[in-house]
């Protein structure tokens, strides 16, 4: 189903709208800043129980302190396949929601620990095996963190050697078209998630949203990398100015673990200037995000790489 089959959210739809979740557990990856930290602020304060992952100890800790209530952490690191497995197999309880959310943006060339293209590796392929690897723990839904960014990317020709090839880096490099390739990934990667699973009888239901141009660190994790300090300063700078709050840019992944009804495949945004800003509402990608055969494509590649069979 697309999202226009879907239920339709309410106009102005907030935090302030979600409905008890007492009962229920939420997995969200990188829960330490931006739109994780805010997604998981909300649902401890609905009443459910969060697990956030974290890559740092230290800010895993302080954002559960911070919090407070009913959250805790788990070690993660996504460019890391022993890590990967490590987490998963640390999770012995079934999850309702996992929120497939931590990511970078717009990095130097460089390669994960499993020499998979750093950006592709984090955004799709660790999510996919993480995900692979708990998904049999899954009750109602999983959701994909995507991008507005996700119109730069392309597969090219779609075959499954193209695929490997961005996958493993190889190839020209450019930072802003791996970006758009990693968050079109998050698209596939969720369209051929909700045809498996119906056709596998899988109890959860796949959505991805986007959250806009929102105020988070993803936006200066390259430039820090990169040791260019006055980006750095300027990328921040233009956040605090323009972007909408990681608390309203939250609202799309908070719609999308928690409103009801929704059909599986939808997709969810803000409502505001070119789906910048605003509240939840339910929308389209690019066409080329519902492409089945790259998309099966982008699965058989993602299974070979991580080794990890959904079954």
């Amino acid at each position: 189903m697309s999202s226009e089959d879907s239920v339709k959210i309410p106009r102005g739809w907030s935090a302030k709208n979600i409905a008890s979740q007492s009962g229920k557990t939420f997995l969200i990856t990188g829960g330490t800043s931006g739109i994780g930290k805010e997604a998981a602020r909300e649902l401890v304060r609905a009443g459910g129980e969060v697990i956030i992952t974290s890559r740092d100890d230290r800010k895993g800790k302080a954002t559960v302190a911070e919090i407070g209530g009913n959250i805790s952490y788990r070690l993660l690191e996504l460019t890391s396949l022993k890590s990967i497995g490590e987490c998963a197999a640390g999770i012995s309880s079934e999850i309702d929601v996992l929120i497939l959310n931590a990511g970078v943006m717009a990095t130097p060339f460089k390669k994960t620990d499993d020499g998979f293209e750093l950006q592709l590796g984090t955004n799709h392929l660790g999510h996919f095996a993480f995900a692979g690897l708990l998904h049999k723990k899954v009750r109602t839904r999983i959701v994909s963190v995507s991008s507005l960014a996700h119109r730069m990317g392309n597969f090219g020709d779609g075959s499954v050697e193209t695929i490997r090839n961005y996958a493993l880096g190889v190839g020209e490099y450019k930072k802003w078209g791996a970006y758009g390739r990693s968050k079109l990934a998050n698209l596939l990667f969720i369209h051929e998630l909700e045809r498996r699973a119906r056709k596998l009888g899988l109890p959860f239901t796949a959505h991805a949203v986007h959250p806009g141009y929102s105020n988070t660190n993803l936006q200066s994790v390259a430039s820090v990398m990169r040791g260019a300090k006055v980006e750095t300063i300027v990328t921040e700078l233009m956040n605090r100015i323009l972007a909408q709050s990681a608390a309203a840019g939250a609202l799309p992944t908070l719609a999308a673990a928690t409103y009801p009804h929704l059909s599986g495949a939808s997709f969810i945004g803000p409502d505001r200037l070119f789906e910048s800003r605003g509240t939840p509402r339910l929308t389209r990608a690019n066409s080329f995000a519902y492409d089945q055969e790259v998309a099966a494509n982008l699965w058989k590649v993602s299974e070979e790489l991580t080794h990890v069979n959904w079954g």
